[in-house]
């Protein structure tokens, strides 16, 4: 890791794989800023500011909101928080599109991504913690089947070329997300800590 470059995780994993719970975890031991495109997304709708117009609208059309669009929100609240150590970015890039815009082609300024933690959970898995959460949480969204199974059609779909892409780039590394969270953040802060170091 070059000395005065802020350290960059990003992290990608199918819906209920834990994404939330273990950058909140990385966060509390490394100072990392958490940054998720969706709550930057709730916040800004709830603000009423013109990027949440423009993405309500998108958004409310069951669409995902354009590349630029994503990484300008998300450049306004790095530029926001200040000199941060880095950041674990959950829920972008998304797309290839944005992987390669973050790395500063076609789209300026960069956002330079350090390691990518790959937290793999298989479908079976992901569908009975997408039950379980709707269940405790009440979201009726998450129980039906048939938007379950679209939902992970579509992760599948972008998500594998992300993690071709980054592991070409020699920055991708898979965890298990099967484990319990403990056993989870330990991989993890495995990872971290080497990387740190090298």
């Amino acid at each position: 890791m070059k000395a005065n470059q802020p350290f960059n995780i990003v992290l990608l994993g199918g819906p209920g794989s834990g994404k939330g719970t273990q950058a909140k975890l990385i966060k509390k031991k490394y100072g990392l800023v958490h940054l998720s495109t969706g709550a930057l997304f709730r916040q800004e709708i709830a603000q009423h500011t013109e990027i949440g117009v423009i993405a309500e609208r998108v958004i409310d059309k069951g669409n995902y909101c354009p590349d630029d669009l994503t990484l300008n929100m998300l450049n306004k609240h790095i530029e926001a928080t200040g000199h941060a150590t880095g950041f674990i970015f959950d829920g972008v890039p998304r797309t290839i599109e944005q992987a390669k815009k973050m790395d500063g082609i076609n789209y300026s300024p960069a956002v330079p991504v350090s390691l990518v933690i790959y937290l793999f959970v298989s479908d079976e898995e992901i569908t009975k913690r997408i039950l379980r959460r709707a269940n405790e949480e009440d979201r009726s969204d998450d129980k039906d089947p048939e938007v379950i199974k679209q939902r992970i059609a579509n992760f599948h779909k972008l998500t594998e070329l992300l993690v071709r892409y980054y592991a070409e780039q020699g920055k991708l590394l898979t965890v298990s997300g099967m484990q319990s969270v403990d056993e989870v953040f330990h991989d993890i802060d495995a990872i971290i800590a080497h990387e740190l170091i090298i």
